[in-house]
């Protein structure tokens, strides 16, 4: 039936489809809050990861600085007094063996310090803490020797890693000066691997970790995992590293200047003679916390999947009773006979219409509509003739009335309403006869089904009701069958006079 369909409303504006929507919305919101917060506590896990790798490698970096520093003086103590000894002018008058006990009596000894030397202003050996008589050798063109010919300001100096007496090691040398400044010599001691092997030995150290001793100009000392291969390379001349990426006292997570592995690397704040770079692996020090985004990960896709699922299975659920209350809502408010809106219906439609036109103070019309002679064709064809009567007058009124405001009704037996909002009285009247027009074109006896149409239109006021109105388009339609049917008559507004 061509008027059912059409008074269906469109289902993308029905209210329940708002209230899935906003469930869905909120299920969403509701995932992506609490995505948002494991996120974020992540994140901080991981920070809190890094910051407690990067303050335990910055205590092992200085344990480690302290300790070689400390060696390193308490050697350095016995070059300073060697040469301090060597510049007495006693010591020339004295025997070889007591300038021998004069020179090294207080030098410190331990198993990881190399012997004790003097050399001369040429470079020739003149003195040995181990031996009296110790075999002719010259130095002159070792670095530590130049260094300190050229420069009487240098100090301590530290070697590169150089093979000494058959043992690899770092030569500590001091320069010796005359009462003038003038170069007498240099005195010259050394610190075998042995002490930075046992050193690093003590630490408990995991696979990746490293250990890098460095002198001031970025030559490496010493390095764990041992690899000759990389001490004293001088990082400086690395141009893949840029220096200012570990600043003094400093960390740095990625690719360092020795291996491809990112580490986490850590600085100690540099001496005069060297610093010290402890190193960890990324990947160790977040080995936890990948375990733990993992299993935080996989409980928040499993919560997920079930909020997503309950989420669309009560959205379903709703869509459902949505439509069933719409079903219910169709069926209380539509005529099942002709599929026009039902008198309940039409009531609440003029009721809404009149209120807002009342605001708007627009015009409102109403056709009452009356099938000729309906009950005594009833009583010779029968009821169900009866009725394809009132589907065919239901179906021309459909056809005639398509605004989205509009309201066809039937209102009573063989009796049927129409509201149209904002038409004026001359206006509703040409509706009125397209519809009649067109039951009599439809009707195969136009003088056994025709009908009447009365029209009333007027614009609200606060002291009328919209039961006036009605009653008025009742009235016409009253006049129209007293005046011979199938006709359509206007009410004269407020003052009820009939014009045909």
């Amino acid at each position: 039936m061509a008027g059912k369909g059409w008074f269906r409303k469109d289902s993308g504006h029905r209210p329940w489809r708002l209230s899935a929507k906003l469930l869905i919305a909120s299920s969403i919101a509701t995932v992506i809050g609490f995505s948002a917060i494991c996120t974020s506590v992540m994140l901080d896990m991981r920070r809190g990861e890094e910051e407690l790798a990067r303050q335990t490698l910055e205590n092992l970096a200085a344990g480690i600085d302290a300790d070689i520093a400390r060696n390193i003086e308490l050697y350095d103590l016995s070059l300073r007094a060697v040469a301090s000894n060597l510049v007495m002018p006693e010591i020339k008058d004295v025997s070889k063996e007591i300038q021998h006990l004069i020179l090294f009596d207080h030098a410190a000894t331990a198993r990881h310090f190399g012997v004790i030397q003097v050399f001369d202003a040429d470079g020739k050996l003149t003195h040995d803490a181990a031996s009296l008589d110790p075999a002719p050798e010259d130095r002159s063109d070792e670095e530590y020797f130049q260094v300190h010919r050229a420069n009487p300001n240098v100090g301590l100096y530290m070697s590169r890693p150089m093979l000494r007496r058959s043992a690899y090691s770092v030569v500590l040398s001091r320069r010796i000066n005359d009462s003038d400044g003038g170069f007498l010599g240099v005195v010259v001691g050394s610190i075998r691997f042995s002490y930075f092997h046992e050193l690093f030995g003590r630490l408990t150290l995991n696979p990746g970790d490293t250990i890098t001793v460095l002198r001031r100009d970025r030559t490496i000392i010493m390095r764990t995992p041992f690899d000759l291969d990389v001490i004293g390379r001088n990082l400086a001349e690395r141009k893949n590293w840029n220096p200012t990426n570990l600043k003094e006292g400093g960390a740095y997570a990625g690719v360092g200047p020795v291996d491809p592995t990112p580490r986490l690397y850590v600085r100690s704040a540099q001496t005069s003679l060297f610093f010290v770079v402890v190193g960890k692996p990324l990947a160790s020090i977040l080995s936890l916390w990948h375990r733990e985004v993992i299993r935080i990960g996989a409980i928040m896709l499993v919560l997920i999947i079930v909020v997503v699922g309950t989420t669309l299975f009560l959205a379903r659920e709703i869509g459902r009773r949505a439509e069933a209350e719409d079903r219910l809502e169709e069926l209380a408010t539509t005529d099942a006979l002709t599929g026009l809106k039902n008198r309940r219906k039409f009531d609440i439609e003029i009721d809404a219409e009149w209120r807002r036109a009342a605001r708007n103070q627009t015009p409102v019309a109403v056709l009452m509509i009356d099938a000729d002679y309906f009950k005594a064709y009833n009583d010779t064809y029968g009821h169900q003739a009866g009725d394809q009567v009132l589907v065919g007058i239901a179906i021309c009124i459909s056809d005639s009335v398509r605004r989205a405001g509009d309201c066809p009704a039937r209102y009573g037996g063989e009796e049927f309403a129409v509201l149209l909002p904002g038409l004026s009285a001359v206006e509703a009247f040409a509706v009125a006869e397209t519809i009649r027009l067109k039951v009599e074109q439809w009707s195969e006896d136009p003088n056994v089904t025709t009908v009447s149409v009365g029209v009333a239109s007027m614009t609200p006021t606060a002291a009328i009701d919209w039961a006036y109105l009605v009653e008025a388009a009742d009235r016409a339609l009253y006049a129209a069958k007293a005046n011979g049917r199938n006709q359509s008559v206007v009410a004269a507004v407020p003052q009820l006079a009939l014009v045909a």
